[in-house]
C-alpha cells in the first residue's frame, strides 16, 4: 500500500483531470433535451432568414472582389447541429479560385474539404448543416455575382450542372444503376437547354461520350452503369459534369476507388478537358502527387480553417506552417529507404469544443510563446503565400482573423 501512495505522489498525471475528462463525455438527458431545444430554435430561425432572402435579390445579389475569380470565399462557417452540440465543420474559411486555374484543397480526413464544396453546391442536408456565415461569391459576369449563401433553391437549380458542376468521388453511387447512360447524360443537357430537339441532345451527348475517351460511344449509351467497368463510370461522371460547359468544376476525389493506371489516365483528362472549355477546377484530395501534379494554387485545411494557401510551388518546395512541413515529410519518396514512415503525433481537438488557441498547438513540434495566445492571423509571407502561424508574426503582413460565428448569438 506505502509503494501505491508513493507512486501516486511522484506520479506526473494527476487524478482529477481523468476524471474531468471522463465527465466531460458523458452527455446527460437534461443536457440532451436542451441541446435539441436549442437545435430547433436555432435552424427555425436560420430558414426564416434563407425564406427571406429568397425573396428579395438584394440580399442574394453581390460583386466580386476580383473579376478575374470564379468563385471567392469570404469567412465560410458551415455548421452542423447535432444531438452531442454544434459541429463547426467549416469556420471562417477565405480563399478563392481564379478563371482556367486549379486549385487543389488537402487536409486529412474531417477537416472540412467536402463540406466546403457541398456548401457551394448548396448540397448540405438542411436544416441540420447550415451555411451561417461569411459569402460564396460565383462569379456570373460584368461584375455581378451570387451570394451562393442566400440564393434560392429555384436559381440554384439553374446554376447546378451550368455553372457549377461536381464530380462525385464513388461513381457508382452517383450513377442511377436503373437508367441507361444515355438517358442520365441526355437528362443534363435537355435540363438546362429546354430548346435543343432530342436528335440535337443526343448529338451533344454523343460528343461528350467522345470527349471524354470513350471509343463505343453508340454503344456505352445504350448500357446500363454496371455494364461498365470503374474507369469507365467515372469517365461517365465527367462527361455529365461537362456537359454545360460549366465555369467551375469540383473533382471531390475523383480518381479514389480507380487503380492507379486508370487514375492517372482521368486526371489527364480533366486537366486537358478544362483547357478546352476553359473552366476552373476545385480538385479535393488526400494525395500530395496528384495535387502536385495538377493544382496550381493549393490550400491547406485543418480542422474546419484554412491554415496555409499559396502556389504549389510555395506549398511544395517552401512550406511554412508546421502541419504541411509534417504532410510533406509523411509522404515516401522514391528511392529513399526509410524504417518507419513520418506520423503526426497526437490527434484532432473535439470539433464539438474547440479551443480558443492554434487548433494543431498540442500537436506541434515548433510552437513558440506566442502560441499560448489566441488564434493565429492570416500572416503574408511573400506576394502568394500565406499562413496562420505565430512563427512568421514578426517578419509578415497580418491580413486578419478568421471570423467565427458564435451560435449563442445565432
Amino acid at each position: 500500500m506505502a509503494k501505491n501512495d508513493e507512486l501516486k505522489k511522484t506520479s506526473q498525471i494527476p487524478e482529477e483531470p481523468e476524471k474531468k475528462k471522463k465527465k466531460s463525455a458523458y452527455i446527460s438527458g437534461r443536457d440532451s433535451r436542451r441541446i435539441t431545444r436549442f437545435n430547433r430554435k436555432v435552424t427555425k430561425k436560420l430558414e426564416k432568414q434563407r425564406a427571406a432572402a429568397n425573396k428579395n435579390p438584394d440580399l442574394y445579389m453581390t460583386r466580386m472582389r476580383d473579376q478575374n475569380n470564379v468563385v471567392e470565399f469570404d469567412n465560410v462557417c458551415t455548421y452542423f447541429f447535432t444531438d452531442i452540440g454544434t459541429v463547426k465543420a467549416v469556420d471562417g474559411i477565405s480563399f478563392d479560385v481564379p478563371k482556367c486555374s486549379t486549385v487543389g484543397v488537402v487536409g486529412e480526413s474531417g477537416c472540412g474539404k467536402s463540406v466546403t464544396s457541398l456548401s457551394l453546391m448548396q448540397l448540405l442536408q438542411r436544416p441540420t448543416g447550415q451555411v451561417v456565415g461569411g459569402e460564396i461569391r460565383l462569379n456570373i459576369g460584368n461584375g455581378q455575382a451570387y451570394n451562393i449563401v442566400n440564393t434560392p433553391m429555384e436559381k440554384m437549380q439553374e446554376l447546378r450542372g451550368n455553372s457549377i458542376s461536381m464530380i462525385f468521388q464513388e461513381p457508382m453511387t452517383s450513377l442511377n444503376p436503373v437508367f441507361r447512360i444515355g438517358f442520365q447524360v441526355d437528362e443534363v443537357i435537355k435540363l438546362h437547354n429546354p430548346d435543343m430537339t432530342d436528335e440535337e441532345v443526343k448529338a451533344r451527348t454523343l460528343e461528350m461520350l467522345e470527349l471524354v475517351g470513350i471509343a463505343n460511344k453508340e454503344g456505352v449509351y445504350s448500357m446500363y452503369p454496371h455494364e461498365l467497368s470503374g474507369g469507365m463510370r467515372q469517365r461517365i461522371c465527367i462527361a455529365i459534369a461537362l456537359a454545360c460547359s460549366p465555369g467551375i468544376i469540383i473533382a471531390d476525389e475523383p480518381t479514389t476507388a480507380l487503380d492507379v493506371t486508370i487514375q492517372a489516365q482521368i486526371l489527364d483528362l480533366l486537366q486537358n478537358l478544362k483547357d478546352k472549355i476553359n473552366s476552373s477546377i476545385m480538385l479535393i484530395t488526400h494525395d500530395l502527387g496528384v495535387v502536385a501534379g495538377m493544382a496550381d494554387y493549393v490550400v491547406v485545411m485543418y480542422a474546419g480553417r484554412v491554415i496555409e494557401k499559396g502556389t504549389a510551388e510555395d506549398i511544395f518546395h517552401h512550406p511554412a506552417h508546421p502541419y504541411t512541413i509534417g504532410l510533406m515529410k509523411s509522404k515516401p519518396v522514391v528511392g529513399k529507404k526509410v524504417d518507419e514512415l513520418y506520423n503526426i503525433p497526437g490527434a484532432v481537438p473535439n470539433p464539438v469544443d474547440m479551443p480558443n488557441y492554434c487548433y494543431f498547438r498540442d500537436r506541434c513540434e515548433m510552437h513558440c510563446d506566442m502560441c499560448h495566445g489566441k488564434y493565429p492571423p492570416e500572416i503574408k509571407i511573400s506576394d502568394t503565400h500565406i499562413v496562420s502561424c505565430y512563427r512568421y508574426y514578426e517578419e509578415g503582413q497580418i491580413l486578419g482573423y478568421p471570423k467565427t460565428v458564435n451560435v449563442e448569438d445565432l
